[in-house]
């Protein structure tokens, strides 16, 4: 990146989140943080780290999800469990920015999406659905928030 007669050798960022064009091109771009909000989007819906101790060695988020597309694996298989749960409605959701997720870690960065278009496609990933679910495995009758565990359940 060079600004104004300076330009900077180095990139920081971590392992698992930088591009991995950026090996061998040791170039920056707007492909590159597209690349990095993609492995942000896979922790987010797996529940997983960039190089999580559960994957085989030399794997990272975003090939462990690309194993699973490639042996034919319901892409429900990555998602956590612990948000998703019985709720076909959030399972739903979260598939659809799974999908995205995958296209913003595309290999080539030219088949990356902008981020306009990435923030489109969120927005039509939105729900559908009133954030309550309900919870056909216990009692059909029971109603229970879907985000209970969130944070800052307390602010929706």
């Amino acid at each position: 990146m060079s600004h104004k007669n300076e330009t900077v050798s180095m990139v920081a960022g971590s392992y698992g989140y930088i591009a991995p064009e950026y090996g061998y091109t040791l170039k920056v771009d707007e492909k590159s943080d597209i690349y990095s909000f993609g492995v942000v989007l896979l922790e987010l819906l797996t529940g997983k780290m960039p190089l999580d101790p559960a994957f085989e060695e030399s794997v990272d988020i975003v090939e462990w999800v690309r194993r699973k597309i490639r042996n034919n694996r319901a892409l429900e298989e990555a998602l956590d469990h612990s948000i998703a749960g019985q709720c076909k409605h959030v399972q739903e959701e979260m598939l659809l920015v799974l999908r995205i997720a995958i296209l913003c870690t595309a290999k080539l960065p030219k088949d990356r999406p902008s981020m306009r278009d990435v923030i489109t496609m969120l927005g039509e990933a939105k729900p559908r659905r009133k954030s309550i679910c309900h919870n056909n495995v216990q009692n059909p009758g029971e109603k229970r928030s879907i985000f209970s565990t969130s944070p800052v359940i307390g602010l929706l």
